[in-house]
């Protein structure tokens, strides 16, 4: 469950924004500076920092806004934008062949298998499973707005978008060497 720790600032953001979305933003923005140096002193590798990079770059931004323009429209929308956000993180690291659950994994899987297609495929699933999750919370909550739907369909669509990549992310790396162990042993 070490990959949910990364979602530890836009919790932090999304609880204090609701008091006020500049202090919600200089919050996320903190938090993911302090778990961003914590693993860098750590030794981590940036590839195993993708999300958190990427979220202190959207806390820099969404902040830089809330502080110098505190009426924004923007601050109307920061549910949105910031899944938005985080599916762009996903989607972009997919485009360009380094899905940022693959630091994460190496963090967590031996070396001599960093390089199989295999793991770099399972991989490519999870991050698009995180996607999925993030579009479809980004545009639902989009579409709640748009129609003024009640706050329990938000929660849903939350709840949904979250634990569906949380549980396939638990799941399908054990099932997909299953796999690979079932198909080499009808080889051998």
């Amino acid at each position: 469950m070490g990959y949910l720790r990364g979602f530890i600032p836009w919790i932090v953001a999304g609880v204090v924004s609701s008091f006020d979305w500049r202090w919600g933003a200089i919050a996320g923005l903190v938090s993911g500076l302090l778990l961003l140096l914590q693993d860098r002193f750590r030794g981590v590798g940036l590839d195993a920092l993708i999300l958190e990079i990427s979220t202190v770059v959207y806390f820099v931004v969404v902040g830089a806004v809330a502080v110098a323009d505190p009426g924004s429209a923007l601050a109307d929308h920061t549910d949105v934008v910031s899944f938005g956000w985080l599916a762009a993180t996903a989607w972009g690291t997919l485009a360009i062949r380094r899905p940022f659950t693959l630091g994460i994994a190496k963090r967590q899987t031996p070396p001599e298998y960093w390089d199989m297609p295999e793991f770099v495929r399972v991989n490519n699933h999870i991050t698009s499973a995180w996607g999925a999750g993030f579009t479809f919370i980004g545009v639902s909550l989009a579409v709640c707005g748009a129609v003024d739907a009640p706050a329990w369909v938000g929660i849903a669509a939350h709840v949904a978008g979250l634990v569906g990549p949380a549980v396939f992310t638990k799941v399908h790396p054990a099932r997909a060497q299953a796999r690979l162990l079932a198909a080499a042993g009808a080889t051998a």
